[in-house]
């Protein structure tokens, strides 16, 4: 791939971004939106999320060492990051990072 193709699909990619975060505006300004969007808006992230969560947790082996050990403390983490600072930023970071740790360095291998 070019630098030129690079830099086109780099415009491309920012225009269609920049159009998705406008598009509710042009066509609902200053008046209510409908029902269905506040609807979509509120209840489709955690669905979501709860969907990635399930996709990226089922590969899990239980009966091999670590036996699931650093997805559990990774979820937990996030649990209790949440509870104490209400801050999604935070609990995914500070969970992703106990993860990679623990999966980089196998902790829970060797103390087993």
């Amino acid at each position: 791939m070019s630098l030129t193709n690079v830099y086109i699909s780099i415009v491309i990619i920012a225009v269609v971004t920049f159009f998705t975060r406008v598009f509710p505006f042009l066509f609902y300004g200053h008046k209510e939106p409908p029902q269905v969007i506040l609807f979509v808006g509120k209840y489709i992230p955690p669905v979501i999320i709860t969907i990635l969560v399930i996709y990226c947790l089922k590969d899990i082996e239980f009966y091999i060492l670590p036996y699931g050990l650093n997805e559990i403390i990774a979820v937990l983490l996030v649990f209790l990051l949440h509870r104490w600072g209400r801050n999604p930023l935070i609990s995914i970071f500070g969970s992703t990072l106990a993860y990679m740790f623990l999966t980089q360095t196998a902790v829970i291998q060797k103390i087993m």
